[in-house]
């Protein structure tokens, strides 16, 4: 069992939820309180209304979540905005969500886990978005690009677009999960041969094939979960509880 206001702290300490800036909506941190204390954890890559019923279905206080219910600002609390706020509060279970703050820990972060998952153990840092400097991280490994590709779908279980603009053989692969496609003239700039990512916009395609890159596009949702397991991993061992990952695969 947690005290609630103690795990809080805790997980705002290790994420430097106070120090990174991030989308003006996104509200890192505590979004709905929980009522009492915990003794499980949810953890979903998404606040929807399926992983929030999931979590009160299986009896966790708190989730822990990467996307979280606040994007636009200020908006009216009626239909599936209201849903989801009203079956946490009836239910009493908190949430609590990390986006950047998330994606660029060093241990347990979206970009870091993974190259963890893939084998290849990060070497660097590049890229800036939003004023956060050092948002991905960089590898250097020895592959073919078709059998990364076929290596990246078996880890996440998710399909793989290939953009095939660079060398043949990977030697410096870069890495940021979601929809990064936009930072792909960064990962050229750091000297990768190939870019990892969730998503991009459709020029993407051939700005990779004009700058020489491969890059590969593995899911916004696949790349993205692997942060909020180990988040969830990490702060259940630092408080003696249980945890649980709802999966709810977006195929995007």
């Amino acid at each position: 069992m947690a005290d609630t206001c103690g795990l809080v702290d805790w997980l705002d300490r290790l994420l430097r939820i106070s120090e990174i800036e991030d989308y003006p909506g996104a509200l890192n941190g505590l979004q709905v309180e929980a009522r009492g204390a915990v003794h499980r954890i949810g953890a979903a890559t998404d606040a929807c209304q399926l992983t929030i019923d999931r979590a009160i279905t299986a009896g966790c206080e708190l989730l822990l979540v990467h996307h979280g219910l606040f994007w636009g600002g200020v908006s009216p609390l009626v239909g599936p905005a209201y849903r989801r706020i009203a079956a946490l509060v009836r239910s009493g279970t908190g949430l609590y969500s990390a986006h950047l703050p998330l994606d660029l820990h060093e241990e347990v972060g979206n970009n870091v886990q993974l190259a963890a998952a893939l084998g290849v153990a990060p070497e660097g840092r590049f890229g800036e978005h939003r004023g956060v400097e050092g948002l991905g991280v960089l590898a250097t490994l020895d592959e073919h690009r078709d059998d990364l590709a076929t290596r990246i779908g078996a880890v996440l279980g998710a399909r793989v677009h290939l953009i095939p603009g660079g060398v043949e053989q990977i030697r410096r692969l870069a890495i940021v999960t979601g929809g990064a496609g936009s930072m792909l003239g960064q990962a050229v700039r750091a000297g990768a041969d190939a870019f990892l990512t969730g998503e991009g916009s459709h020029h993407t395609h051939h700005e990779a094939l004009e700058a020489g890159i491969n890059v590969f596009y593995a899911g916004h949702y696949a790349t993205e979960t692997l942060g909020v397991k180990a988040l969830a991993e990490r702060a259940a061992a630092e408080f003696g509880l249980e945890w649980e990952f709802f999966d709810v695969p977006t195929g995007l």
